[in-house]
């Protein structure tokens, strides 16, 4: 893991953050989209800046002073997909996990139905 590499706590956060925020001319319009609050984007943002990922400039012309354009740099592109590639990676352990836990419910399943009907048939030829 490089130096400017983000700790994994952030990862997530950072990931949805770098997807939406070429889109968004405030943290405020990014917040409502990503579902977070405004001060936490403001913290990943400029734990981004910080890192190089993300630059902004404001609309000189704009008559809101809080509007920014966002723009990924190299870095950020690069750090894009290496999160998302470990995202990917993350939810299909997460995927494959979940399946042998559902094979094996399904195997515990059949497994107690043959044992109540294996006694049920015990009792019948008893009777």
């Amino acid at each position: 893991m490089n130096q400017k590499t983000l700790p994994n706590t952030q990862e997530s956060e950072a990931l949805n953050v770098l997807r939406h925020i070429e889109s968004h001319s405030s943290q405020k319009s990014l917040a409502a989209e990503i579902g977070c609050s405004v001060g936490k984007v403001n913290y990943i943002l400029k734990a981004l800046v910080q890192k190089g990922f993300v630059k902004y400039e404001s609309f000189s012309n704009s008559t809101d002073k809080k509007k920014y354009a966002y723009l990924l740099t190299k870095q950020g592109l690069e750090e894009k997909l290496q999160l998302t590639e470990k995202f990917i990676a993350r939810k299909k352990k997460e995927y494959e996990e979940l399946q042998l836990e559902l094979e094996m419910m399904k195997k515990d399943n059949f497994n107690a139905k043959m044992h109540s009907s294996t006694k049920q048939t015990t009792k019948k030829l008893e009777n």
